[in-house]
């Protein structure tokens, strides 16, 4: 009598499982309820456009745009905020007291003075990733925020964008059980930095785009203890790039890990896929961009998948101040806040120094 051979491995079928409605989980940014501030932007380069946009978007109240290049200024003025003021100073921003939020675009070496500078003028901040390159410095602008008490954030928009909120909302919300494990792979192409001064970054995959997803590991797991952090970084064949395009990274939580993996030098059949298992489930996302997922909940009672709406850049940087200005209005810390953020950067930093040099 011969036995049915069977070949899936203990692969889960996802053809015979029973589709079920999604969860209605708050994953869209959370407004304040009568909190609008007047709100200055401090460094008009190529970033601070998707910013502005998700600020006109949601009906802030940019008043004031600043820029050491008047002209950079003057066009994100006219293109976003045509009533705003321009300077070239920030120290003129920032004298400015009807101005309660400041949002800090630029790059990390101007960063550290002018968010010290908003700090001791009363301003509440976002700071732009990574928040700083020193854990040391930002322990120190942490202390200052709260002996001022002000509120220091970061725009970790990655936390908002529509397919990872709904996925930590699903994680909060014990859908999945306790998380297991978390699985990051990115096929995308980062050429565009050939040129540009992200190109000097050494290990700027790791650092200046990773940091998005060391954040989000440090998010899934919450306050569970970090054991260990081993990485690599190596030039990807025939890539034009000076630094590295291919970086890993794994990360060992008390009970669970966390695996990065990043190819920047993909130019054809680019793929972006997130796997986080629990004790009760799993959830998953995969697309060809960062705004383009579908998410799929898999749990004992069967598979969901939600329609979800929004984008990378506008609901993500939406969210990071909104959550800002929630926490201003609400008195508590935003759940972006300065101090929590300097764990992610720690095992940013860890996966660095293990893949030097």
């Amino acid at each position: 009598m011969s036995e049915e051979l069977v070949d899936d491995y203990g692969l889960s079928k996802v053809a015979e499982a029973k589709r079920i409605a999604a969860p209605d989980l708050p994953y869209q940014p959370r407004e304040s309820k009568s909190y609008r501030p007047e709100i200055g932007l401090i460094g008009c380069g190529g970033i601070s456009a998707q910013h502005l946009n998700a600020y006109r978007h949601a009906g802030y109240r940019v008043v004031a745009l600043c820029d050491r290049n008047e002209h950079k200024a003057i066009a994100r003025r006219d293109e976003f905020f045509p009533q705003a003021q321009v300077f070239t100073d920030y120290r003129d921003l920032l004298a400015l007291k009807e101005i309660e939020v400041v949002d800090v675009t630029t790059h990390p070496a101007d960063r550290v003075e002018i968010i010290e500078a908003a700090l001791l003028a009363g301003k509440h901040v976002l700071s732009q990733k990574p928040f700083v390159t020193d854990l040391e410095i930002g322990r120190r602008l942490v202390a200052l925020a709260e002996s001022q008490n002000l509120k220091l954030a970061v725009n970790q928009n990655g936390r908002w964008a529509p397919h990872f909120s709904y996925i930590g909302q699903a994680v909060q919300a014990g859908l999945i059980g306790e998380v297991q494990s978390v699985n990051f792979t990115l096929h995308w192409d980062h050429n565009w930095i050939i040129g540009t001064e992200f190109e000097k970054i050494k290990h700027l995959i790791l650092s200046d785009f990773g940091i998005h997803w060391f954040d989000l590991a440090a998010s899934f797991f919450g306050e569970r203890k970090v054991l260990n952090v081993f990485a690599t970084a190596a030039r990807a064949v025939r890539q034009r790039a000076k630094v590295p395009m291919l970086a890993q990274a794994v990360i060992e939580f008390e009970g669970g890990m966390a695996s990065l993996f990043f190819n920047a030098n993909v130019t054809h059949g680019q793929e972006d896929r997130t796997v986080v298992a629990g004790t009760k489930g799993t959830i998953t996302s995969r697309g060809p961009s960062l705004s383009e997922q579908t998410v799929t909940l898999f749990t004992a009672e069967g598979y969901a998948q939600p329609e979800l709406t929004g984008t990378w850049f506008r609901e993500g940087f939406q969210g990071a101040m909104a959550e800002l200005l929630c926490a201003i209005e609400e008195q508590r810390e935003p759940a972006n806040n300065a101090r929590d953020n300097l764990k992610s950067l720690e095992l940013c930093f860890e996966a660095m120094e293990s893949a030097a040099p």
